[in-house]
């Protein structure tokens, strides 16, 4: 049993937090190893009676960046841009009744949004409307509406292809339900998969792996209860079964994500460890011939509790575990069959035990390495300690000499420097540069304390920094 800091038990509920060191594995109350816990809002904050999903939408004119939270009763937008500092911008009610499942996707500065709620269909809502909202939060209303479908599990987009699908529908046996998405606001049903009855969640990309069978093919990766499928879905009126992928101690097979370079696909089963008695498990395919996958290894996490949504990024795999939070764990030797967990954030505390009390979804594909984990307990961003370096990928900037006495140099890779922002490690904002437009930029930091602090650059990547 984990002790629940007494913080945590004493917060003011109206509170939005903010920037709370990882120190002795605790962050505001809540578990950690390696990632602290930034700015948070809690359910009643966004008037909602439980969380579900995540995603997120970073805008290409301005570069801020915005959350995503599925709620019981829709769909809450929160801008990020200042991850200390977030804005809860408002909500688009849910289309009909409220319902514990709702999904998020992104396309085209639109959002698409489903639920299970009965009659619901697809939202589609235009994100550039949250550039400039006067007085938050907000009541939204969509956009469009697409009523080919009413209830629906989950919905997967191909960016790529500006398709969507749409899962666990009525339709198409529960199975994928095509559509096209390419003119946003006008959505037109494209056909369907029915072949392997009812998927749960699923993952669909534009193949460019090692098989050279499918270069250049729409595949569809689908978790469908009881197995794997992969179809390929580049012909809309005629899909076609490639293989299936099924495993040992199967007894819901939940939701799955390919690596990166398309070799292995992560595979998790959601009833498993209640079923079976065993520690959370993902199992990994191999994927590398698509006509013969064939089950690799199996890999067991530290503690008990059930695994949800997880999603790979480079080499890392971020995990919402429910009870034990988010996990994050390194894939970098996935080939060697090893898996190894090398932090996590935990916003249930009470418990790492098997139930379905906690974190529900993960989002990390923000350039700045801000990480959103939604569920039970509302909405917290978090980062890791090492302040988006552990991923080299997204490091645009360079600064020197760090730690630093006194003087900073920081150097764009590729696009100016527009703005710096350095905030403490309370969050406080210590210094600010605005439309600076340089490649190279000096700042002169003797008149600050020692310390660890953070410096935002074009709020894109955030560094540590360490004045001795």
């Amino acid at each position: 049993m984990k002790k629940i800091n007494f913080l945590f038990a004493v917060f003011i509920s109206w509170t939005i937090t903010a920037q709370f060191p990882c120190d002795g594995g605790s962050s505001f109350g809540y578990p950690c190893d390696g990632y602290f816990m930034q700015s948070k809002l809690f359910l009643a904050q966004m008037d909602a009676g439980d969380g579900n999903d995540s995603w997120g939408w970073t805008d290409p004119t301005s570069g801020k960046e915005y959350a995503l939270v599925g709620l019981d009763n829709g769909t809450a937008f929160v801008d990020i841009s200042d991850p200390v500092n977030i804005v809860y911008l408002g909500k688009l009610p849910t289309h009909t009744s409220p319902s514990i499942w709702r999904d998020i996707k992104v396309y085209n500065n639109y959002a698409f949004i489903v639920s299970e709620a009965g009659g619901h269909g697809m939202q589609v809502f235009d994100l550039t409307r949250l550039r400039n909202v006067a007085n938050p939060p907000e009541v939204f209303n969509e956009d469009a509406h697409y009523n080919e479908f009413g209830n629906a599990h989950n919905i997967v987009i191909n960016e790529e292809t500006g398709y969507a699908y749409a899962v666990g529908t009525s339709t198409f046996s529960g199975g994928a339900h095509f559509i096209d998405i390419s003119d946003p606001l006008n959505p037109t049903a494209a056909g369907g998969y029915s072949g392997s009855g009812y998927t749960h969640d699923a993952q669909v990309v534009v193949y460019d792996g090692p098989d050279p069978d499918h270069q250049g093919r729409e595949i569809y990766v689908g978790s469908n209860e009881n197995e794997v499928v992969i179809v390929d879905v580049t012909n809309k009126n005629n899909p076609q079964l490639l293989s299936n992928i099924n495993y040992g101690s199967v007894d819901y097979t939940h939701q799955s994500w390919l690596t990166e370079d398309l070799s292995y696909v992560l595979i998790g089963d959601e009833l498993d460890e209640n079923a079976f008695g065993f520690n959370t498990r993902t199992i990994v395919a191999d994927v590398s011939d698509l006509d013969a996958p064939f089950y690799f290894f199996q890999y067991f996490g530290n503690i008990a509790s059930i695994d949800h949504n997880g999603y790979v990024k480079g080499n890392r795999y971020y995990l919402a575990n429910y009870s034990g939070g988010m996990r994050v764990i390194d894939i970098s030797n996935i080939a060697n069959q090893e898996m190894t967990e090398i932090g996590y954030f935990d916003t249930f505390p009470a418990n790492d035990d098997v139930n379905f009390n906690g974190t529900w979804s993960v989002y990390p594909y923000f350039e700045s390495g801000n990480i959103v984990i939604s569920g039970e307990g509302g909405f917290t961003l978090v980062k890791s300690e090492n302040f988006g370096l552990d991923d080299l990928s997204i490091e645009q900037f360079k600064m020197s000499p760090n730690p630093t006495k006194d003087y900073l140099n920081l150097r764009a890779k590729h696009h100016p420097i527009s703005q710096i922002v350095i905030h403490n490690i309370l969050g406080q904002e210590v210094m600010s540069f605005k439309t600076l437009d340089k490649q190279d930029v000096n700042l002169d930091l003797r008149h600050l304390n020692s310390g660890v602090y953070l410096v935002t650059i074009n709020n894109q990547q955030s560094q540590k920094l360490v004045i001795q």
